[in-house]
């Protein structure tokens, strides 16, 4: 797992450099409407079954990035300007959608 050394926000753009060396600049709306939270992506009960999630494909256009917390040695929380800040976004994942806006996927 590789951990990131700075981040800042640049702009509607969350930079992060990683400790590789690897940089990454993430929309804020994007980083919004990838939040892993179960208020946006929803969570599966015990029999499989998706709960909540209401708000894949939702248009976060405007949504900025107020604040972030570490939490623990793996994730960051960000707080976002429409309230939200339930999504713990683990450094793997953020790696994730770094790499995917990297290679365009």
């Amino acid at each position: 797992m590789v951990k990131p050394e700075n981040i800042q926000f640049i702009g509607n753009e969350v930079a992060i450099l990683w400790a590789d060396g690897v940089e990454d600049y993430i929309q804020m709306d994007k980083l919004r409407a990838l939040s892993p939270s179960a208020e946006t992506a929803g969570e599966r009960d015990l029999l499989g079954n998706l709960i909540g999630g209401g708000e894949p494909g939702r248009d976060f256009s405007g949504v900025t990035v107020t604040g972030f917390a570490s939490i623990g040695g793996y994730a960051i929380q960000f707080n976002f300007s429409d309230g939200h800040r339930t999504g713990i976004y683990s450094f793997d994942y953020l790696r994730k959608i770094g790499e995917a806006i990297r290679t365009g996927e």
